[in-house]
């Protein structure tokens, strides 16, 4: 979107008032691969109804079917892969770029950009890729070899979007752990959050990171979320299962006794932090009693977020070809079961919250009234976490993107609901506008 807005092009959210249409794909699991099929189909009729006069198909659905989709979605007029994206203003102008040999591509702080977020958050991606053979998995295929964004150039990003108003940056990336190692840092993802949080904001601000490697979270990135005010006490680790056998089927290691102590260290190490996790059910070869492995740790690890997806069998991936399938209604029904046990977990917890003070990140209406406002904690996500309904805006009405306190007067499976109870500080952004 920033490449095309700097080469003079307009967006529109509105398909119907478009020239040009690009429909960004995933192909990760069927159920994404499927929405993105219907999503190029249904902006293929725009091209009879509407003014677009081309289509083009980017993202990891080119990578995986490239000609399948020349082929047999004629509407279609050029595609983009993922290591092809500064071929965009081209392909959406007529112009067939010229063939260039394959580069990884990564972007870096002077790539232009256009937020899709709202204006108080940000996401930074600070690599790409990902080395790690986890069977499961197919973005190694289609993303390439884990490569790092050069440290100053995060660095640059986030000041510039700290300085147009971002209160919170996210760090995003296939492993973010990971960062710097193949840069030769050592503590490269501890040594750039210690770097963002000492940057000179006239607000405060929030950064978090995101997708942790359990074993590539050490004692000193640990430290260093403890030891900055700014880096919110937010650990987002997919663990994917609990029973050794399973772990190791997907080549990914570990099993329930190293987890519980890796997560009583985070809890020793950073006060009132939030832990999030990710687990896959229906793995093949996971038994009733691999099951049963994976129930007894999550009411152990007692996670503040737990998502449950079901296995998705992807004819690319290291794990179609093994054997001892699960099938569909088992798998259905242990999710079922898993999210369960964990909404009760996740009442509890929040419980505990009820009657205390927090610092809440305002983020507007919700999507169903206006006349209610919706907030986050620190120590939840945007777009993957709940949220804090606003119940009592007090005497001073919220502005979105302000950062305000909050008493916690109510607690739902996922969602709190809470009063602010101080005033506003006067923005200095927009005393400066």
């Amino acid at each position: 979107m920033g490449q095309l807005v700097q080469s003079g092009h307009q967006l529109t959210p509105d398909p119907g008032e478009a020239d040009v249409i690009v429909v960004n794909t995933c192909s990760f699991i069927d159920p994404a691969k499927q929405e993105s099929v219907d999503a190029i189909l249904e902006m293929a009729e725009y091209k009879k109804t509407g003014r677009a006069r081309r289509l083009v198909v980017a993202g990891c659905l080119v990578e995986r079917y490239r000609a399948e989709i020349r082929a047999q979605i004629p509407e279609v007029d050029a595609v983009l892969g993922t290591n092809e994206l500064e071929q965009i203003t081209r392909l959406c102008e007529g112009v067939e770029p010229a063939p260039n040999p394959f580069e990884a591509y990564l972007y870096h702080e002077a790539t232009p950009r256009v937020l899709s977020t709202p204006r108080h958050f940000a996401y930074i991606k600070i690599a790409e890729g990902c080395d790690h053979p986890c069977t499961f998995c197919v973005i190694p295929q289609y993303r390439g070899k884990f490569r790092s964004r050069r440290f100053e150039s995060v660095v640059k990003e986030a000041e510039r979007l700290f300085a147009q108003g971002v209160r919170e940056i996210n760090l995003i990336g296939q492993d973010t752990t990971c960062y710097g190692e193949d840069l030769g840092m050592k503590d490269g993802l501890a040594a750039l959050l210690a770097r963002l949080a000492q940057i000179e904001t006239p607000e405060e601000k929030w950064v978090r990171f995101l997708y942790a490697y359990p074993n590539k979270i050490t004692q000193k990135l640990l430290d260093t979320i403890a030891g900055h005010a700014a880096l919110v006490p937010y650990i987002d680790m997919p663990l994917q299962h609990a029973s050794a056998p399973v772990l190791k089927r997907m080549k990914r290691g570990g099993h329930a006794d190293i987890f519980l102590k890796l997560l009583e260290r985070i809890r020793a190490t950073i006060p009132g932090v939030a832990i999030r996790t990710s687990m896959i059910v229906g793995f093949p070869g996971e038994s009733e009693a691999d099951f049963e492995t994976l129930c007894q740790f999550a009411e152990a690890a007692q996670f503040d977020r737990l998502g449950v997806f079901s296995y998705s069998d992807e004819d690319t991936s290291a794990s179609f070809h093994l054997d001892q399938k699960v099938d569909a209604r088992t798998i259905y029904n242990r999710k079922r079961r898993l999210m369960a046990l964990q909404r009760k977990i996740s009442r509890r917890r929040n419980r505990e919250l009820v009657d205390r003070e927090f610092p809440v990140l305002v983020e507007g209406p919700t999507a169903d009234s206006e006349l209610v406002w919706q907030a986050r904690l620190a120590t939840q996500a945007p777009e993957i976490d709940g949220v804090c309904y606003i119940s009592d805006p007090g005497e001073h009405p919220p502005r979105a993107g302000e950062i305000r306190k909050m008493r916690i007067t109510r607690a739902h499976d996922y969602d709190l609901t809470g009063e602010l109870i101080d005033a506003p500080r006067p923005s200095l952004i927009q005393l400066a506008l």
